[in-house]
C-alpha cells in the first residue's frame, strides 16, 4: 500500500484556518485505503512567527510526522533548516513541502508544478508575450518559474519590497536567459502593454481583503490569474470578470500542488481528478 502504514502530515503557516489542504489530503487518503491524518499548525493561533520554525520542525520529527506543507510566510524562512533541497526548490528558492524521512528533512516545491498545471488547463492558448506579476515572495518565485517555463516572454515583477523583486528577476534571468524577467517600475504603463496579470500576493484572501492593483488598470483584453483560493472569487477576479477578462482562479494550483505533495508524503500517486472534484464540491 504505502511505505508508511499511517501518514501524519501538517501545514505550517499564518492564518490558515480556512485551508482546504487537510480535507484534500485526508479525503484522498481515505479513498486510497490509508490512515491519513493532516493537521494545521497555525502560527497566528499559536501566537508565533517564523522564529518558531526550528522548534516546530523538531517537534514534528519527534512526533513522527511524515512531512509538512509550508505556506505564507514560511516558504523561504524554512530553507536554512533543511538538510536537502530538490532541484526545483533549489532553483526557485522556496519550499512548500518538507518530507521527513530517515532522520532527514528534504525540501521540495510543488507550487511551481501546481500553478503550471492550472495555467495549462485554464489559459492554454492565452497570449504570453508580456505578463505582470504582483508579488515576489515564496509563492511568487514558484509562479514566476512556472510562467517562464510555460512560454511567457517577459515577466515584470512588482513587489512592495523592490529589492525582493530585483533579486527574484535576477534569479529568473540566470535560469531562463537575460531579460526574461524584470523588476517592474511603472505599474500603469507596464500593465497597459501586458497580455496578462498574475496575483501571487496574499491580497484578496478573506483575512486580507482588497486588490493588488487599482481596479481602473484592468481592461477586458487582459487575462487575470490568481493564486488565492479562499475565497475562490477574489475582488480582483470579480472585477476582472465584470470587464469580460479571461480568468484563472487559485483552485487549480491549490489542488495540483496537493496532488504532488500527497505523492511525496505517501509514495502513492493520487487520483488528481478525484482531488479536483472534491475541491470543487467544497467550494460549491
Amino acid at each position: 500500500m504505502s511505505r508508511h502504514n499511517v501518514i501524519l502530515a501538517g501545514l505550517i503557516g499564518a492564518g490558515i484556518q480556512a485551508s482546504r489542504t487537510p480535507a484534500l489530503h485526508e479525503h484522498e487518503g481515505d479513498a486510497q485505503g490509508m490512515r491519513y491524518l493532516y493537521r494545521l499548525i497555525d502560527l497566528d493561533q499559536l501566537k508565533m512567527d517564523t522564529t518558531a520554525l526550528p522548534d516546530l520542525l523538531l517537534a514534528a520529527e519527534r512526533m513522527n510526522y511524515t512531512g509538512l506543507n509550508i505556506t505564507f510566510p514560511c516558504k523561504q524562512a524554512i530553507m536554512p533548516l533543511l538538510d536537502e533541497l530538490s532541484p526545483e526548490a533549489k532553483g526557485i528558492g522556496a519550499v512548500n513541502t518538507v518530507v521527513l524521512k530517515d532522520g532527514k528533512r528534504v525540501g521540495h516545491n510543488t507550487d511551481c508544478l501546481g500553478f503550471a498545471e492550472g495555467f495549462r488547463r485554464g489559459l492554454q492558448d492565452a497570449a504570453r508575450e508580456r505578463v505582470v506579476q504582483m508579488g515576489a515572495g515564496g509563492a511568487g518565485a514558484a509562479v514566476a518559474h512556472a510562467l517562464l517555463s510555460e512560454g511567457v516572454q517577459q515577466l515584470s515583477i512588482f513587489d512592495v519590497d523592490s529589492d525582493r523583486a530585483e533579486s527574484l528577476a535576477n534569479n529568473l534571468n540566470q535560469h531562463f536567459g537575460f531579460g526574461r524577467a524584470v523588476a517592474g517600475r511603472d505599474l500603469p504603463s507596464t500593465l497597459n502593454q501586458a497580455d496578462g496579470l498574475v496575483n501571487t500576493t496574499p491580497m484578496g484572501m478573506a483575512k486580507l481583503p482588497g486588490m493588488p492593483v487599482p481596479v481602473e488598470l484592468l481592461r477586458k483584453e487582459l487575462w487575470v490569474a490568481e493564486i488565492v483560493y479562499f475565497p475562490l472569487e477574489t475582488e480582483l477576479l470579480r472585477n476582472a470578470r465584470a470587464l469580460g477578462c479571461r480568468t484563472l482562479d487559485g483552485g487549480n494550483m491549490a489542488v495540483f500542488q496537493a496532488v504532488k505533495a500527497f505523492e511525496l508524503f505517501s509514495g502513492v500517486v493520487p487520483d488528481a481528478q478525484r482531488m479536483l472534484a472534491h475541491f470543487q464540491s467544497m467550494n460549491g
